[in-house]
């Protein structure tokens, strides 16, 4: 079929046409000859023996925009490309091990990584140049240049593919572990020493820019703080928390983050939001309101759980993926402001407004626009204005509501509207943290129906999927979007008592350690065994802007060993760590979540069972104390028999009872939640 042909709408259509991918079909019209990833394009290039070009981005990516702006919708540019290569698009959200791997190539070939990212291959896969942005006439030299090299030099290019996929493969080297490696919380503390010179005391996050959430560290930092009662990481966590939450990285009329900073001060971000960004943050400030009331947190808790129903769901529970940081062809216009077009909406509260978030005639951006940002204190603003703290929250709250009216008459971003597993347990996982912080029955609802719809939806035969589009599945899950569902169905569990979820993690673990788990290393791939073969399969070990999915798998394989008194998944969580730890020191935020689970290790592991009449209301008391190594579950639901950690204390009829239990055994039972929190020697 020839694809690349003019139609009655569109000068030029190409094969992503028939994809499910909002990115892929972004460039469906491009007079590039796109082809989607697959055997086609590389018996192709075999055929007539041209390099690749496999271009990777996302739909909400800024920068993805300009370079199809610039160059893959012109048709000179457009020419070049299809008459010396064969050119892939790739959707990083659906295929993330194709783009780890190509990531990992241009680090290795420029120094830095993001996308869009465009990587030149050889007929087989390997890679043999790339980067990231290219303007135009930039572009066009080097797709020149590339094509004369592997024309005129094709050894040299065989040879250098070759050892640079060499050197990917052995980017995922592990040092030889050791099993008498300490697991201690001596060990936790020298890390974090080690690391306080790189927290930002003023402005939050670390001393450096672009700053990007990192819910895994910071989440990882406010447990350690807890347990060790260090007031100074438990400050530095709360004020990245406040300076986050306060900054233009958050929408302060309709919730929700940012994916980053571009500077130290959390006020300019680069504007697309990503759902797994969310999710997690939802986690990290419920978990931080537990520990210290700050209105702020649940403010941001709330107003993002609203953003999420209001503007990323289906309707049926689940949630898309992404929203763009542009509209109409500008970065960020959704959501920012002239001061003039504030005077019209908000009358006399503008001169309070603009107070508070630093809006200036001029702009305090670019163009005359200004991003809400906050920079003053509420005692300062207070003082400068005689207003009381009620009346600032009202103001605020009606200003708000108008901007929130007048930006919804704007032109939108686009949506990303695939459902993408991982990323919805992600959610879920969060959602579970808001009503553990909370006792919100709309969070445990968001999270009931969310998980689901991923059940019944994306888990078909047997076989789980990753991505959701129009009623139907595809992709193949991968180790991630197994670990995050994991993981959220045991923390759905803990706070319901419904062991349908616990029985549907043990099935789910299973089976990931049937796919993926790699006996020599302890550890899981990323790619299933009967997947897809690329030059390299990675095993996926460092907590990024989401956590790994080894350190999430052991942490999920730890509390299963308790609650299915099963001493053997204990041990595998131990081995992975193991073979983990000789990294950890040397990256300390890039192995958060491996510290958490140290944390866990390094004392005892107390489970709770509570059961009685009373046991759901002592649930939720439970579930709002700051005590962040210790799982609890509420004995007397469906199946519950079948759980050995439950099995024997369902007394549903009578007064509360509280089982304390450490290393398989459990401690005679006491009648109040006080008696059992003594028992647990923090």
């Amino acid at each position: 079929m020839n694809y690349l042909c003019y139609n009655m709408q569109h000068k030029y259509t190409n094969r992503l046409i028939d994809a499910a991918s909002p990115y892929l079909l972004q460039h469906a019209h491009n007079p590039v000859n796109w082809f989607p990833w697959g055997e086609e394009a590389f018996d192709k290039a075999k055929r007539e023996d041209k390099l690749v070009l496999v271009s990777i981005g996302y739909s909400a990516c800024h920068w993805c925009h300009v370079m199809e702006h610039e160059s893959f919708e012109d048709e000179e540019v457009a020419d070049v490309m299809n008459q010396r290569f064969v050119c892939i698009k790739v959707d990083r959200e659906e295929r993330p091990d194709v783009d780890q791997i190509y990531m990992d190539a241009v680090q290795l070939i420029t120094g830095r990584g993001g996308w869009p990212l465009n990587m030149f291959v050889l007929p087989d896969g390997k890679p043999l140049h790339g980067g990231t942005y290219f303007p135009k006439e930039n572009w066009v030299e080097t797709l020149i240049a590339l094509d004369n090299f592997y024309k005129n030099k094709k050894t040299e290019a065989i040879e250098f593919a070759e050892k640079l996929t060499g050197s990917i493969q052995r980017m995922d080297a592990l040092p030889v572990a050791t099993n008498n490696q300490s697991i201690s919380i001596e060990t936790v503390k020298q890390y974090v020493d080690s690391f306080k010179e790189k927290f930002d005391r003023v402005f939050g996050g670390y001393n450096w820019a672009p700053k990007f959430p990192m819910p895994n560290n910071h989440l990882f930092f406010l447990h350690y703080s807890i347990r060790m009662k260090d007031d100074d990481v438990k400050q530095a966590a709360f004020t990245t928390l406040t300076k986050m939450a306060e900054g233009g990285i958050y929408d302060q009329s309709g919730g929700g983050f940012a994916r980053y900073s571009t500077d130290h001060y959390w006020k300019v971000p680069h504007f697309e939001k990503m759902l797994y960004d969310n999710g997690q943050l939802l986690s990290l400030y419920a978990s931080a309101f537990k520990e210290k009331q700050n209105p702020l947190f649940k403010h941001v808790i709330y107003q993002t759980a609203e953003w999420l129903t209001r503007e990323m769901t289906d309707g049926n529970g689940a949630f898309y993926s992404s929203l763009d940081a542009d509209s109409e062809g500008v970065e960020g216009k959704f959501y920012i402001w002239s001061k003039e077009e504030l005077q019209q909406l908000l009358g006399e509260d503008e001169p309070f407004f603009s107070l508070y978030y630093n809006i200036q005639p001029q702009g305090n951006w670019e163009h005359g626009l200004n991003i809400l940002y906050k920079t003053l204190p509420d005692h300062e603003l207070l003082s400068l204005t005689g207003k009381t703290k009620d009346e600032l929250t009202a103001t605020m709250q009606r200003c708000h509501t108008l901007l929130l009216a007048a930006r919804e008459k704007r032109i939108r971003p686009g949506l990303d509207d695939k459902i993408v597993t991982s990323w919805n347990a992600l959610t879920i996982t969060g959602l579970v943290d808001c009503y553990r912080a909370t006792a919100d029955e709309l969070f445990l609802n968001m999270a009931e129906r969310n998980v689901a719809y991923l059940m019944s939806n994306h888990y078909v035969n047997g076989k789980l999927y990753r991505i959701g589009k129009s009623g139907k599945v595809s992709v193949d899950a991968f180790s991630e979007d197994y670990a995050y569902l994991i993981e959220a169905l045991i923390q759905l569990h803990t706070v319901n008592g419904n062991s349908t979820y616990l029985h549907q993690a043990k099935q789910l673990m299973e089976e990931c350690i049937s796919l993926f788990y790699d006996k020599d290393s302890e550890l899981f791939f990323f790619n299933s065994h009967s997947g897809e073969q690329l030059i390299t399969r990675k095993r996926d070990i460092t907590d990024d802007v989401t956590p790994s999915s080894n350190s999430v798998l052991a942490k999920s394989l730890y509390q299963l060993s308790y609650f299915f008194g099963e001493p053997a998944k204990k041990e595998m969580a131990e081995k992975m760590i193991q073979a983990v730890q000789p990294k950890i020191g040397q990256y300390i935020n890039g192995y958060a979540n491996w510290l958490d689970l140290m944390l866990w290790m390094s004392a005892p592991y107390y489970q709770l069972v509570l059961t009685g009449k009373n046991a759901h209301s002592a649930s939720i008391e439970l579930a709002q104390k700051s005590l962040p190594h210790f799982i609890y579950t509420i004995a007397g639901g469906e199946m519950q028999g079948e759980i050995p950690l439950t099995a024997g204390k369902n007394k549903t009829g009578e007064n509360l009872r509280v089982y304390v239990c450490v290393d398989q055994t459990c401690m005679p039972a006491v009648s109040t939640l006080g008696e059992a929190l003594l028992k647990m020697l923090f």
